[in-house]
Formats: C-alpha cells, sequence, structure tokens
C-alpha cells in the first residue's frame, strides 16, 4: 500500500509540474519584456535650455494658450516620457563651454548618449565615425510625438538634407537646435549701419580700441577673409553671378596657404586697433559703454540688445555684405554611449522630439535667446510667440511688412506681419533675418587635422605680441644693450684667466 501511495503522489506531483510548465517560460519573459529604467547622459552648452521656475509675470499669453517654465525642460522631459511611454527616464545632465571643450572631453573617455555641438564640431564627429545615424522611426510623419521632423524649419531643412560629410547629410545624424548668423552689434550714436555693415569695420582705424572680436579662430578667420575680400564680394559681378551661391562658399572658405599668410598678417593688424578678443565679455562691454562695436553671433546680440534696452540704451544689429556665417547647434547621439542600446536611443531621441514641441521651442528660445531651428508645422505657436515679441501695436508709425515665410514655410507672404521698422535692425532682424541678407549666408567648413595644424599656427602667431610695432629706437636700444653684455662677459672671462695664472 505504501508503494502505491509514493506512486500516486509522484504521479500527482507530475501532473502540476506538467500543467504548470508552460506558464513558466511566460513568466519569465513576461519579467524580461518589463520595461527598466532608463539613464540617459545627455550634454549641453551652459544655459542653453530652460531651466524652469519663472516669474508668474513672465507667462507667454498666446491666442493658443499661456506657457511658463515651472520646473526645468529636464524634469518635464522625465515626466513626459514615462507618462507617454510608460518608461523611467533619468536624464544626467551637464554642460561644456566650447566645442573643443566638448571634444576634449570625449577624447579623455568621458562618455555621453546626446550632446548638442555646433555644425563645424559635428562634421568632424562625422568624419571620424564617431555618431549613431538617426532611427527610421524618428523621421516617421505619422508619429505625432515626432515633434521634431513634423516641425523642421523647410528653410533649415534645405541645409541639413544637402549638406555632406562622406557622401552623407547631416540630416541623417544631426538634429538641429538652434541657429543663427554671425554679426556687428553697434552703438548708433557712435557708428553708422554703413560703417557697421562691412567686416572692415574690425580694422577701422576710426575705431581704435573701441572694438571687440572673438577670440576664437573660425569666426575671427571668418571675418577677416570677409574684410580681405571686400571688394570682390561686393562686386556687382560677384553678386550677379548665377554661381553665386557656391562661389560664395568657396570665398569664404579659401584655407590656402596665401590666404592663410595674409589673414595673419591683416589680424596681427586687426590686434592693435581692436580693445580685446573676448568669448563672452563683448556683451557686457557694449552695455556698459566701453566699446561702440562688437563681432557677434546673433543669439547672443539679442541678449546684449535686450540687456541694453533694459538700460535706455539702443544697441542695434548688422551683418555685413560681404557674407555672414551662418551656424546650427544640433543633437547628435555618440557610438561610445549609444551604440547597440536601443532604450537609450528612443529615450535620446524622444529628448530631441521633446524639445522640438512647438510650446517648448517657446519656452527655450524666450530662456535662452536664440532662435530654434523649428517652426512648428501645422502648429502656429512659434509664429504667435514671435508675433508677441515684435508686431507693432495698431497705432504705431514707421513700420514695415516683415515676411518670414522663407522660414516658417508656403507662399510669399503667407507669414509676414507688421513690426517697428527700427526692429529690422535690432532684435528682430538678428533671430529672423531678412531672406536678402540670408543670400550672402555661408556655411564655414570644418578644418581637418592637417590644415588644423596650419591654422592654429596662424592663431598662435596672431595672439602673440607683434614684433613688426617694436619701433626703430627700441631695436637700436636693444642692440646696444646686448653689445654691453657681450662686451661685459668678454671682460669678465678674460679677467678669470688672469687671475687663474
Amino acid at each position: 500500500m505504501k508503494c502505491k501511495n509514493v506512486v500516486r503522489k509522484m504521479l500527482l506531483v507530475l501532473l502540476v509540474v506538467a500543467l504548470l510548465l508552460p506558464s513558466i517560460p511566460a513568466a519569465f519573459a513576461e519579467e524580461e519584456e518589463t520595461p527598466k529604467k532608463v539613464v540617459l547622459r545627455v550634454c549641453n552648452w551652459e544655459e542653453y535650455i530652460d531651466e524652469g521656475d519663472w516669474d508668474e509675470e513672465e507667462t507667454i499669453d498666446l491666442d493658443s494658450g499661456d506657457i511658463i517654465g515651472e520646473n526645468s525642460m529636464v524634469e518635464d522631459f522625465e515626466e513626459w516620457y514615462y507618462e507617454t511611454y510608460g518608461i523611467e527616464v533619468e536624464v544626467e545632465y551637464s554642460t561644456f563651454g566650447t566645442n573643443e571643450d566638448l571634444y576634449n572631453m570625449l577624447t579623455i573617455g568621458d562618455v555621453y548618449d546626446l550632446v548638442c555641438p555646433s555644425e563645424y564640431m559635428v562634421m568632424k564627429l562625422m568624419a571620424e565615425n564617431k555618431l549613431v545615424p538617426l532611427s527610421e522611426q524618428f523621421f516617421d510623419t505619422e508619429d505625432e510625438n515626432n515633434y521634431y521632423t513634423n516641425g523642421l524649419s523647410p528653410f533649415i531643412s534645405g541645409f541639413l538634407n544637402t549638406k555632406e560629410i562622406n557622401g552623407e547629410v547631416w540630416g541623417k545624424y544631426m538634429a538641429g537646435f538652434m541657429w543663427g548668423v554671425t554679426g556687428i552689434v553697434y552703438n548708433p550714436d557712435e557708428v553708422t549701419e554703413e560703417e557697421a555693415s562691412t567686416w572692415t569695420i574690425i580694422n577701422n582705424p576710426k575705431f581704435y580700441r573701441q572694438i571687440t572680436i572673438k577670440d576664437n579662430v573660425r569666426d575671427t578667420y571668418f571675418a577677416a577673409v570677409g574684410a580681405l575680400k571686400s571688394e570682390l564680394l561686393n562686386s556687382e559681378a560677384f553678386l550677379n553671378d548665377p554661381d553665386y551661391a557656391q562661389k560664395l562658399e568657396n570665398e569664404m572658405n579659401d584655407t590656402s596657404h596665401e590666404m592663410i599668410q595674409k589673414t595673419q598678417d591683416f589680424l596681427q593688424e586687426v590686434r592693435d586697433n581692436v580693445y580685446s578678443f573676448e568669448t563672452d565679455s563683448g556683451k557686457a562691454d557694449m552695455i556698459t559703454g566701453k566699446v561702440v562695436a562688437n563681432y557677434q553671433w546673433s543669439g547672443d546680440a539679442v541678449y546684449t540688445m535686450d540687456q541694453a534696452d533694459e538700460e535706455d540704451y539702443t544697441l542695434n544689429f548688422s551683418i555685413p555684405t560681404e557674407s555672414t556665417n551662418i551656424y546650427f547647434d544640433g543633437w547628435v547621439m555618440l557610438k561610445c554611449g549609444v551604440e547597440g542600446d536601443s532604450a537609450k536611443q528612443h529615450a535620446a531621441e524622444a529628448f530631441i522630439n521633446f524639445v522640438s514641441r512647438p510650446d517648448n521651442v517657446v519656452r527655450n528660445m524666450y530662456y535662452i535667446g536664440y532662435t530654434s531651428v523649428i517652426s512648428g508645422g501645422d502648429d502656429d505657436t512659434i509664429f504667435e510667440y514671435l508675433q508677441w515679441n515684435y508686431a507693432a501695436e495698431d497705432d504705431e508709425e514707421d513700420t514695415v511688412e516683415y515676411d518670414v515665410s522663407y522660414f516658417f514655410g508656403g507662399e510669399e507672404g503667407d507669414y509676414s506681419f507688421t513690426a517697428p521698422e527700427e526692429q529690422t535692425r535690432r532684435q528682430l532682424g538678428a533671430q529672423y533675418p531678412s531672406q536678402e541678407a540670408l543670400s550672402r549666408a555661408s556655411i564655414m567648413v570644418y578644418f581637418d587635422a592637417d590644415l588644423s595644424v596650419e591654422i592654429n599656427q596662424m592663431w598662435s602667431n596672431v595672439r602673440c605680441y607683434n614684433v613688426k610695432n617694436v619701433p626703430i629706437w627700441a631695436w637700436f636700444v636693444g642692440g646696444i644693450v646686448v653689445v654691453l653684455l657681450g662686451a661685459f662677459v668678454v671682460k669678465t672671462r678674460i679677467q678669470k684667466k688672469k687671475i687663474g695664472k
């Protein structure tokens, strides 16, 4: 009997196990499919995203609804991502000061998933095969959460999808964030619009020690080339050339040995004429009246003019007639962080889409002063914000019709509004330059390794003291000192020999 009972119990256990077997793999599979928290490492420019904590009076009251930054953009993204996809994400957010700083950080082994360099650094990272391409899903216009693809300005898209590195367009790897142009912020009481509308202002002796220029080789090289080629670039024959755009880009990217030497000689003269080379102090120098003109990026130009307005001090912005450098900052995913990790890539692309949502675009533009690459597509929030900032009052005089259809899409006049005439030379003209001004815009390509060595040496020579400035009398005195020192040394040696004998 005992044996039979044992056998029965064993059969019962086997039966239970058999019944449970199909559910065990399913349980494991369910556990494996449970989403885990994604840690997304993002590195962006300093003060280049809305950090929230706005005062209530800062509320932007548009017809489509009020916009205010209560929390930081990063915090809002983490909440939105969980609500939208049911996956928890933690953003480890850090910043860098310059493109070169970011590149050095990557070189020494810092690891990020998503970074936001400028276009020339994107070109460099593409050439070095360090980037992960954006996914096909990211470009799906049927996905309502793909705010970037559905809202990218057609004007910006024309750049990102035509400019190439090694046969691949930028837009395959880079999602734009902000864009702008370079020009001159100036005090109209001291500098005329004509004087500020040429790169030759940086060496104009009329403004001796009253101008600041950029303390980086790329921006300053561009300005120098524009000044050196001013006559050519402003000539009717050149302007009317049917291949003008390409020839302009070729001229502004002239890095021949001869041009580098000419640029060095020119910038050594400029060095003696300007107040300083600067990275960030130029804004304050303009606001305090220490200088009368400042070479500036358009986003910082807007900030400078805004701050001056608060002091009842008017500043203007001019785009040089020779050419302006059009620049982009954009999001790219790094192989060292994202490659092979679909969860990270999804979170990274979702982050790009979140900051490209029209209301968030407005928050970021308000907070940092730069212009987003997003026009909004069918959503008019961003155009409303533009009018909220710059539309003229009903009874205002001296107005113009300002057309930004090139940026927002559609036919000429579809996106036009009445603005104060003075704004064509101020914040509006800096944030959304006219089509005429943008026809003179040129991309500046990145310097490869060999070219970087030569240009960086040129820059070192410029930033060091210019021996050409040493007066003749100083050379004469210096020569006498050398002769006297030599005679003293010889005399001392003779005396030592006599003593030794």
